[in-house]
Formats: C-alpha cells, structure tokens, sequence
C-alpha cells in the first residue's frame, strides 16, 4: 500500500504529520499531487477545538497542484495538467447547486465544504477532489502556484463579501479587519465601484498594504475609535455596506453601528461563540437594515473568473504570501500562522 504524508488533527491544541495511504480514485473523482498549499485561519479553529472535526481527518482546503489519476468517468482533463479547487466543492446536481447555492450543496448549510472538514484536505502530498468535473479549474502556463494560490478559499471568500453586499458603483465602505480575507475583501470593494473605502485594523502594516489593494483611508483601531471616525468620514450617515472579515462580536457589532439606515453588513467571519444583536445598533429591528452571510463560492468556474482576475494584472495577491515551509515543517507553520508572529499573512506550504 503507497502512502502519503499528510497534516491531521489529533485533538483541540494539535495538528501532526503522519503517514496515511493514498486515496483510492473512484470513477468522477481526481488524485491531484499537491504542490502548494497553505493555511487558513478556519484550519486554527479546528486546531483549538473550535470548530469540531473527527481525528486523523487531513486537514487544509485551498489546493493547487497536478492532475495524479483521473476516475473513468472524468472527462476534458489530462493527468499532468496543473490545476485547482476551491475549498468548496459542489455537485453541480442537487437540489442547492441547481439553485445556484452551491456553498450548501446537499442542501444542509455549510454542505460544500467538505475538504478538511468531511473529507481528507490538502496539508497532504495527494488529495482526492470529489466531483472532479464541477471543481477542477485549469492553471493557466503563466500564472505560478503562488499567484493563484488565494483562489480556492482567501480570494473567493473575500470577493464574495463585496458582492454579497451588493456594493453599488460610488457606494462607501467600511471593512472591519484587514487579514487575508479582509485585504481581498478591500480589494473585492474597489472592482465593484465603491468610490470610498475604509479599513480598520491594529497593525498599521496590514493598513499600508489595504492601501494598495484599494483602501483610501485605514484606521488603526488601537490610536482611535473607528466606530467615531467613519461616522465622522461619512457626515453622521454611515456607510452603505460594512464587511466583517474577522468573526467576533466586536467587529460584528462596529460593522452593525457603522451602516446607515438600509444599509449592508456582509458577514464573512467564522464565529465561534455567541453572537448578539445590541437592540440600540439593530434599531429594535426596524432599520431596514440587511445582514447577509457568505460562504466562500467554489466550483470550476468561480475558480476560472478568480484566476481571470489574477491574469488581468488588476490585482497583485502575492505579497500575501509571507511565509514559505515545507510539508515536513507544517506544525512550525501551525505555531508562527496560530500565533500570528513575524507579521505573518499567508503561509505557502509545499510537499
């Protein structure tokens, strides 16, 4: 039996390399040979027992690399070809995927994500794409590992707030934490049209690089109160769309206390505890206010149009990229992303 190595949670506080076998390919599945991945903040809830997942599952969700073996009923691919999938893999059949809601595929919430969560991830040599033809999206030559690297989950996700929100050409708004999502939510933001964008976080490094994604004015919330700010910034209105990219009542709350009357918070956190309305921020319920939450879209073709993006040159994600291990040093990885020490943003993590 060939194996692989691959990075399993044990238990809440410990995520280890082990060997396991490699997956067996059925018929509309793909075997793709890891060559970049990375990890994502949802991977640190799992690691402090947060978010519930069965042991020895592999975790990771945010795949490139080659084609390995495709199933028998795979067609329009070629073993050798360089590709990815999105953290999300619908059917593309069901009830929710022929809805359009193909984050809930199976028609049970949060049902798409299976990678890390259901199934064996991708912090592995190999990992077994499900659905091989609704989810694997070709890698064009020129782009490299690290420039599409943000696709599958960081860059899918952090769109998704903007468009969830519905952000109108000429709007104003607001984006509470400037992490990965949060910076590609900013950049999401300015390809819709709004012509006034905040950021709010307390690491003036993640301000000046929300500036290049498209930001026109950071507030460090540890040097003033950004809740004052933005009213201030928008005449005592308030902006038409607040994005929450951080999960944790305090952004959701600032987000709730900064839109106008009528206006959008796009709620992309993981929350991990319990989440109240404050009934002054909600106006006991009739504001006309709209709370929309996004799961990040997968499937092939999300992951075509995002790598579009990539390829345009109209946005440059790389920089995210700010630390590099190798497979075999993927628990110092866990402990430098966990700990969010040395100015970390993403971790590139090649087998």
């Amino acid at each position: 039996m060939r194996t692989m190595k691959a990075a399993v949670f044990v238990e809440p506080g410990r995520i280890a390399l082990r060997e396991k076998p490699i997956p067996e390919v059925g018929a509309t599945d793909a075997l793709i040979r890891v060559t970049t991945t990375t990890i994502c903040g949802t991977d640190v809830h799992i690691l402090k027992g947060e978010y519930p997942v069965k042991p020895g599952l592999t975790i990771g969700h945010e795949p490139v690399g080659i084609i390995e073996k495709l199933g028998s009923a795979v067609k329009g691919y070629s073993e050798g070809e360089r590709v990815i999938a999105g953290a999300i893999t619908p059917c593309g059949q069901c009830g929710s995927c022929l809805q359009g809601n193909h984050s809930q595929c199976g028609g049970k919430a949060i049902g798409g994500w299976r990678f890390g969560n259901t199934i064996d991830g991708c912090q592995a040599e190999y990992v077994l794409v499900p659905n091989a033809m609704a989810n694997l999206a070709k890698v064009p030559n020129e782009l490299s590992d690290e420039e599409v690297l943000m696709c599958p989950d960081i860059m899918s996700t952090g769109f998704s707030g903007a468009e969830s929100g519905n952000i109108r050409i000429g709007d104003t708004v607001a984006i509470f934490a400037q992490g990965p999502i949060g910076l590609c939510a900013t950049a999401g933001a300015r390809l819709r049209g709004a012509s006034k964008i905040i950021t709010v976080d307390s690491i003036d490094t993640r301000l000046e690089i929300s500036k290049r994604m498209g930001a026109d004015v950071g507030i460090n919330f540890k040097n003033s109160n950004p809740i004052e700010k933005i009213m201030e910034l928008t005449g005592g209105l308030g902006v038409d769309v607040a994005i929450e990219a951080l999960g944790t009542q305090q952004t959701f709350e600032s987000c709730l206390r900064v839109i106008r009357p009528g206006g959008v918070l796009s709620s992309l956190g993981v929350y991990s505890g319990k989440l109240s309305l404050p009934l002054d921020a909600f106006a006991a319920g009739l504001g006309d206010h709209h709370i929309v939450t996004t799961l990040c879209p997968g499937g092939k073709e999300r992951m075509r149009r995002l790598m579009s993006v990539v390829g345009s040159r109209r946005l440059d994600l790389k920089p995210l990229v700010t630390h590099r291990f190798a497979l075999d040093d993927i628990e110092k990885a866990y402990d430098l992303f966990a700990n969010q020490r040395d100015g970390v943003l993403k971790v590139a993590i090649t087998p």
